[in-house]
């Protein structure tokens, strides 16, 4: 059993769900129970996946949640492309987004290569 608040990458995430709750403030209110919604729950299920596998027994379930916290990246960084290409960021608030959301995604691959060692 892993102790999540001690992970760098749910620490990283937690941090990401909370820019991207405020930046996506600002969407069109005519999408917020279409693509903000859907992508603020794709998002907080990364930390939230992170802290239910670090709860687990074993690393091989571990590593189980960070497939799901994983996966949820990768749609949530669909999700903010497309809010990219429909313009519903400001400024350089995509870039900071996108640019973290990658980096977590190289975290949580780091970490499941670790615990499968």
């Amino acid at each position: 059993m892993h102790n999540f608040r001690d992970l760098e990458v749910w620490s990283k995430s937690m941090k990401l769900c909370k820019e991207f709750y405020l930046a996506s403030k600002n969407f069109p209110k005519e999408e917020l129970f279409g693509l903000t919604s859907h992508a603020r729950r794709s998002i907080y299920s990364v930390p939230s996946n992170i802290a239910e596998g670090a709860g687990r027994d074993t690393n091989a379930q571990f590593s189980h949640f960070l497939n799901i916290a994983l996966g949820s990246s990768f749609e949530f960084e669909t999700q903010i492309l497309i809010a990219k290409d429909l313009d519903f960021f400001y400024n350089n608030e995509f870039d900071s987004i996108y640019s973290e959301i990658k980096y977590i995604q190289n975290m949580i691959v780091k970490l499941k290569q670790k615990l499968n060692t």
